[in-house]
């Protein structure tokens, strides 16, 4: 399946769909899409591209189109950042965020629980996500000005 073939089934689900989780998904996967396009590839990344396109069996017609349309997406978002290192807008951030929080509750559970359990819990926790946050904020900037998001 091509870009243009994809991009045109996408369009056709999206006026279809009456559900706004539907509608989201598919909205998410024109906008990879249409970034696709804009993006210089070569013949090779292309056919790439095209051949997991394919593989997410997007044509069938399932049951539960929201949960299958939703792994096809993720299944497209992890390969596209496999073979291309090409990311979400955020998605550093949210994994520094996701991982300073945990590591800074742990951090406030060891080290801060002189004080009030709860109290170490706590700023551990904010400590942790601000300094994940602003990690993950610089790789997502260097990110862009590496051209690699979608």
């Amino acid at each position: 399946m091509t870009l243009q073939e994809a991009q045109q089934l996408f369009e056709k689900l999206k006026n279809e769909a009456t559900k706004k989780s539907e509608l989201k998904i598919y909205a998410n996967f024109l906008r990879i899409l249409s970034s696709l396009k804009d993006r210089e590839l070569t013949k090779e990344e292309t056919s790439s591209i095209e051949l997991e396109l394919d593989n997410l069996n997007l044509e069938s017609n399932p049951k539960n189109k929201r949960k299958h349309f939703k792994k096809a997406l993720a299944k497209f978002e992890k390969h596209l950042e496999a073979e291309f290192s090409l990311t979400l807008n955020g998605y550093y951030t949210n994994l520094g965020i996701g991982l300073g929080a945990s590591f800074g509750i742990l951090f406030g559970v060891v080290f801060l629980s002189s004080w009030e359990r709860w109290l170490g819990i706590s700023l551990g926790l904010i400590i942790g996500a601000g300094i994940g946050g602003a990690i993950g904020k610089q790789l997502d900037l260097k990110a862009v000005n590496e051209d690699r998001v979608i």
